[in-house]
């Protein structure tokens, strides 16, 4: 990528916008687990008509992902028309229309409408994965890329763990009449998310960010396909991401079962937020035990202090006390040793924390009580490498390829459309509980890509982690 000169100055500015932008990328997707169990009560739903919340937002990703390689094919990269800037613009004002959105599906009380709200939602989220990501890696000198991908990354994580218990909050106690459930609940917050967006855009608008062109890819258009480690990582994507959906949707839900944990949905929301605070801390732990340059000790000391750091951080934001959530620390614990026996190795450690997954998700489908909810709740922990890791070993090699390989890899974000609808659908027909055998199919294919990609590529490490994430 090609830089301008008067683009060096001032780039805590920039990193600190596009930080903020990071944040509110994961908070509004998280929002979805809040809105699924509120319109599902709402408009009488069963677990398959709900699930189409993630189909109209992931879905949109896949569209438009093809629409763009499409425009790209025929007429060239639009990013290099109008400018990594101008797509992250047109992305938060495309977001900030999905919001606003939701005052007439509120107003006319039809299920489809906020499912049009959602597809445009994702519209704009699609425009910002294709634009934002390589802004941060460029806002300052080369050698500080990786750090300021992970703090992104940190960002984007502190959102989802944010949204359940802010967002669950005004849906389901702040903005409700009397305690019931109303569409009215969502109108007050998307419109005060859709300014957000709108306020974002005319601040990335007046800062000043460097200029730069995507590389161009020489020789055919659909050259990264020759590589098979991309056509696997497209899938280990839509693996991964429609069962880390498909698991934080239906959570609350979950846990609301009577030989599960009975809780309602405004406590339900708290336990939630683990859920997706554990892919935070897995996130930090990943950056640190996954990286070349440090020396065992110091790994440990950081990892474990880290670790400390985060959970006090989740621990201020949940509305629940020690004991309610002390046994958690049991599966950072276990999280630890994950990351021991995958021994700093991208493809190793994949294959360990999906494995991982898998025996968590049996021991909830096979448990009860407590313990069912604590084991799913775990799954969070070790998803957090897998989107990095996924989509590093899938770019290896690919040389001039690169960018397009990328691209193809967001389309496989799809997953996240359809694997939560065929949990959706197994739940009305087998039961809640013996649907997450669904998920942990998936993560049984995420394990056998990493296997692949261990014998295929070899001792690929990550220094150099993605930034991003669904």
């Amino acid at each position: 990528m090609t830089q301008s000169q008067d683009a060096k100055s001032n780039y805590s500015v920039s990193l600190a916008t596009l930080t903020t932008l990071f944040f509110m990328w994961g908070f509004i997707t998280c929002m979805n687990d809040i809105l699924i169990p509120h319109l599902k009560e709402l408009f009488q739903l069963n677990y398959f008509q709900a699930m189409l919340v993630q189909f109209a937002f992931f879905g949109a990703y896949f569209i438009g992902s093809v629409i763009y390689f499409a425009v790209s094919y025929f007429s060239g990269d639009p990013i290099n028309k109008i400018g990594y800037k101008g797509g992250i613009i047109i992305g938060l004002l495309i977001s900030a229309l999905g919001c606003l959105l939701f005052y007439p599906a509120e107003q006319m009380a039809i299920y489809p409408m906020f499912l049009l709200a959602l597809f445009t939602l994702g519209l704009g989220f699609t425009l910002l994965q294709i634009s934002a990501n390589p802004y941060v890696a460029i806002l300052g000198p080369p050698e500080g890329a990786s750090s300021r991908l992970n703090l992104a990354q940190a960002f984007n994580s502190l959102g989802t763990t944010i949204a359940p218990v802010l967002g669950g909050y005004l849906i389901f106690e702040f903005f409700a009449e009397g305690g019931e459930i109303t569409p009215d609940a969502t109108k007050i917050p998307y419109l005060i998310f859709g300014l957000l967006f709108v306020l974002l855009a005319v601040f990335v608008r007046m800062i000043k960010l460097p200029r730069f062109k995507a590389e161009e890819v020489g020789g055919g258009k659909l050259g990264a396909l020759a590589f098979p480690q991309l056509r696997g990582g497209v899938l280990g994507i839509f693996f991964y991401v429609g069962a880390e959906v498909a698991i934080g949707s239906l959570i609350i839900s979950f846990i609301s079962q009577p030989d599960v944990m009975g809780l309602d949905e405004h406590v339900g929301k708290n336990y939630l937020a683990l859920y997706w605070g554990g892919a935070m801390i897995g996130r930090f732990l990943g950056s640190i035990s996954l990286n070349d340059k440090l020396n065992a000790t110091k790994k440990a000391s950081y990892m474990v202090l880290a670790a400390i750091a985060v959970f006090l951080v989740i621990y201020s934001i949940v509305d629940l006390s020690f004991n309610q959530i002390a046994t958690f620390l049991i599966f950072i614990v276990l999280n630890f040793v994950a990351f021991a026996i995958g021994r700093s190795v991208a493809a190793r450690a994949l294959t360990v924390f999906a494995l991982v997954n898998i025996g968590l998700i049996l021991a909830t489908v096979l448990g009860s009580g407590s313990w069912a909810m604590w084991t799913l709740l775990a799954v969070g922990l070790f998803n957090s490498i897998m989107w990095s890791n996924i989509f590093t070993l899938a770019i290896t090699g690919l040389g001039a390829h690169t960018s397009q390989g990328a691209s193809l890899l967001v389309m496989g974000i799809l997953g996240g459309a359809l694997i939560p609808l065929l949990q959706g659908w197994m739940a009305d027909v087998v039961g809640l509980k013996p649907s997450f055998i669904i998920p942990a199919i998936c993560y049984a294919y995420v394990a056998g890509y990493g296997l692949y990609c261990s014998r295929k590529l070899g001792k690929v490490t990550q220094s150099e982690p993605v930034a991003g994430g669904h």
